[in-house]
């Protein structure tokens, strides 16, 4: 895999695409995976399926994720070391975007 292609296919990334990949540093399924995103946003992002699983399949096939088990019917997944790369100099870019707005922050929020 040529990890400068990927790079500029998914940096930076959407938010959507950033919380399905971050979900899947834990195997997890479809359903699974809404839930988390939804969790993790307080509920401000609700998956819909054909958006998850369109995304699941660009993921896939660009080689971020693989797919570990199917289990009645479920599909379950797992980030790949690429996959995690990826994550990991998105995070950086948004940390980068949080130090330099920080100070259009409310205190309670810095």
């Amino acid at each position: 895999m040529d990890l400068d292609k990927v790079r500029k296919r998914f940096l930076p990334m959407s938010e959507t695409m950033f919380y399905i990949l971050f979900s899947l540093r834990e195997e997890r399924h479809g359903y699974g995976i809404m839930q988390h995103v939804q969790s993790l946003t307080s509920g401000r992002i609700s998956l819909g399926a054909g958006t998850l699983y369109q995304s699941l399949a660009k993921l896939e096939g660009d080689g971020l994720i693989i797919q570990t088990a199917e289990i009645e019917r479920k599909k379950f997944y797992l980030a790949t070391e690429s996959g995690t790369i990826i994550l990991q100099e998105e995070a950086l870019r948004i940390s980068e975007l949080y130090r330099n707005v920080a100070e259009l922050l409310p205190l309670e929020h810095t």
